[in-house]
């Protein structure tokens, strides 16, 4: 009850401040690219339950259907011009507030999956991410903050995807699923801000506790060692 509290009031004040920052990027992607503004694609929420989840529109229209479908790779040739510095500064997320207020989404939760990527999840990962609402940010968005640059290293971007990043992020989402409350979301909250202003910094594995351990191929990822290096 706390958290959902929470959820409305600071999205809500998310919103009314952020509002001279959203109009503007509203104007110039209807402006620009395929002049679409809003991305609505069907991610699984609560229950296992499909909702719409709202995104700045960053790709073209039919990109699920092209390259590497719902995997995006670092330099996707399918994110428009504008859209990559939405999706660099994760501003195109920020539609996603209106989905935490409405009840679909909470600030800090496992980052809802389209169906495609949930299906790869362990079978005791996805009985785990159901039990809670979906998060704009989370324990496994926030050390995967550099997926994409980890796929574009990949000769195979969608085996590493399937058979790399989704258990492990499966075990960090039930971690937090284990660990949730008032102590972990607001935590959570200040971790995501941390990284946002200094995206290299490996700051999570010193202030979330006993995370699990990650699969021997992403520790021999530069990329992500050197950022859990810097805090062990």
């Amino acid at each position: 009850m706390i958290q959902r509290f929470l959820d409305i009031l600071l999205s809500g004040l998310a919103l009314l401040v952020l509002s001279p920052l959203l109009i503007p990027v509203i104007v110039a992607l209807r402006l620009t690219g395929e002049g679409e503004v809003f991305f609505v694609q069907q991610r699984v929420g609560r229950g296992g339950q499909l909702f719409g989840l709202y995104k700045f529109a960053t790709m073209l229209k039919n990109s699920p259907s092209l390259g590497t479908g719902t995997v995006t790779v670092k330099d996707d040739p399918r994110v428009l011009p504008l859209g990559r510095v939405l999706r660099k500064t994760k501003l195109n997320e920020l539609p996603q507030l209106l989905n935490i207020f409405l009840g679909d989404m909470s600030i800090i939760g496992p980052r809802p999956q389209t169906q495609r990527c949930y299906d790869v999840f362990p079978e005791r990962s996805r009985q785990a991410i159901e039990k809670v609402r979906p998060g704009l940010s989370g324990v496994g968005s926030i050390v995967f903050r550099r997926e994409e640059d980890m796929l574009h290293t990949s000769s195979d971007p969608e085996r590493f995807y399937d058979e790399v990043i989704m258990p492990y992020k499966g075990a960090l989402e039930e971690w937090y699923v284990a660990q949730r409350g008032i102590v972990t979301y607001l935590k959570c909250i200040f971790v995501t801000a941390w990284v946002v202003a200094l995206p290299g910094s490996g700051v999570v594995w010193r202030i979330l506790k006993g995370l699990p351990e990650p699969p021997s191929e992403l520790v021999n990822h530069v990329n992500f060692q050197r950022r859990r290096d810097a805090w062990q």
